[in-house]
């Protein structure tokens, strides 16, 4: 049944502003297992228009997934100050069905490709590009993963495991993501890890406590 998200009670959100550097931007950008997604790319931040003109900033048509999180990192790479208040401004409403979780296999790679292209911005600094290494690799495991699973459904297994023994940067995430899911599905099927029901809101950002 569907719940009546009027009837969510949110948690305690301080109200103290705070900017986000581009090394926690990026790094909160970054999905983890067994845990609530909360991606900072998803935030609607107020824009200056002067700004975007200035630096010729605009979003990269050529991505169905992650468009706002590579707008928003080149826009603090150039000297963007991403302010955020912590109060509860709005909730996203999850469904299980919502197109910007349906994303394709390539969509993947071409968000793992916009991050090399920012790594080229010659006045990034070192802890920055660590930023942008670890969140390529990620999405990049996220796709030789998923590509994996393609090759396997549309040509069989014999050209999947081709795929993944090509190299070790395709073997290991594809042994790990397939021993990740296997293990989740029999701990589901067992009773050892209880199912996760879908969220009926999901907040971006994690509360804090708030003195009384």
């Amino acid at each position: 049944t569907a719940t009546d998200v009027s009837k969510v009670v949110a948690p305690s959100f301080s109200a103290d502003p705070e900017f986000l550097d581009f090394e926690r931007f990026v790094e909160g950008n970054i999905s983890r297992r067994r845990v609530q997604r909360g991606e900072l790319g998803f935030l609607k931040p107020v824009i200056s228009r002067a700004f975007l003109e200035r630096h010729g900033l605009r979003y990269d048509e050529n991505l169905r997934l992650g468009e706002d999180y590579e707008l928003y990192a080149r826009a603090v790479a150039c000297g963007a100050r991403f302010k955020v208040i912590r109060s509860c401004g709005y909730g996203a409403i999850v469904r299980a069905d919502s197109l910007s979780g349906r994303h394709k296999t390539q969509d993947l790679k071409r968000l793992a490709d916009a991050d090399l292209a920012l790594l080229a911005i010659d006045t990034l600094p070192e802890t920055s590009k660590a930023a942008l290494r670890k969140h390529e690799r990620h999405v990049r495991d996220k796709y030789r993963l998923r590509n994996f699973l393609d090759v396997k459904a549309e040509r069989g297994l014999a050209s999947a495991a081709a795929y993944a023994l090509a190299s070790q940067s395709n073997l290991i995430p594809i042994v790990r993501g397939v021993a990740a899911d296997k293990l989740e599905a029999l701990f589901r099927q067992t009773g050892l890890a209880p199912k996760r029901p879908v969220p009926p809101l999901r907040f971006l950002m994690a509360a804090q406590a708030v003195e009384k």
